[in-house]
């Protein structure tokens, strides 16, 4: 059986798509994405990416919201402390044994955007 070998793009709609785009870039080292073929596009590194539906009345995050963006770091702490230098408010932060360590931001327009460190 063919398998797909990763996530190609996150798509989503935003009342300012190149100010939030600029924001991840910014603040997340997310590259904007690419307006023809000479500008590179982000890349990012391997590891695990989790594909995860969720029931309908989660709580996991805001019912306002249809997805959640869950980004790989190698260092929350050093993240953490970037995005606390940048004036972004961290809404909750937590551990999952065997997991890795978690926290969560909301980008400008409001949509969550977890951070994840996987255990080592």
């Amino acid at each position: 059986m063919e398998k797909v070998t990763g996530i190609g793009g996150v798509f989503f709609r935003a009342q300012n798509p190149g100010a939030l785009a600029s924001w991840y870039e910014t603040h997340l080292g997310i590259s904007p994405p690419p307006t023809d073929m000479t500008t590179p596009p982000w890349i990012s590194s391997e590891g695990v990416t989790v594909f995860a539906p969720f029931a309908a009345d989660t709580d996991y995050f805001p019912p306002d919201r249809a997805f959640m963006l869950n980004f790989r770091v190698s260092d929350l702490d050093a993240m953490l402390a970037q995005l606390r230098d940048a004036g972004i408010e961290i809404a909750r932060e937590e551990t999952m044994d065997g997991i890795g360590r978690f926290a969560r931001i909301h980008d400008p327009e409001g949509n969550p955007v977890e951070l994840w460190e996987p255990a080592t």
